[in-house]
């Protein structure tokens, strides 16, 4: 299961970490983002150990939303070392975000 992060912990938790990180900016009421957040949940398994899965709801935590300009939803960033490595807008198949995510460990 992905982790869920908001405002207060988002840089505790996504940029001193020390694996790469998928954050996933979603929310309730968008209906890509609910066909998104189960591959999330299940990338978060299988790449225990090796990367960190995160979801931050966009209405909850509109300071991070801001902070990375998001403006449409789902979209994922691709976190390593503190620095947005790639970006993915739109719901995707599972394999484009297995490849991004590879290409970072």
């Amino acid at each position: 299961m992905a982790i869920a992060v908001d405002d207060s912990n988002f840089d505790e938790v996504v940029l001193k970490s020390d694996k790469p990180v998928l954050v996933d900016f979603w929310a309730e009421w968008c209906g890509p983002c609910r066909m998104i957040g189960p591959i999330v949940d299940e990338l978060s398994n299988e790449y225990e150990g090796k990367a960190v899965c995160v979801k931050v709801d966009v209405d909850s935590s509109p300071g991070v939303a801001g902070k990375y300009g998001i403006r449409n939803i789902p979209t994922i960033l691709f976190i390593k070392g503190g620095e947005v490595v790639d970006k993915q807008v739109g719901a995707v198949p599972k394999g484009t975000l297995v490849e991004k995510l590879d290409a970072l460990i």
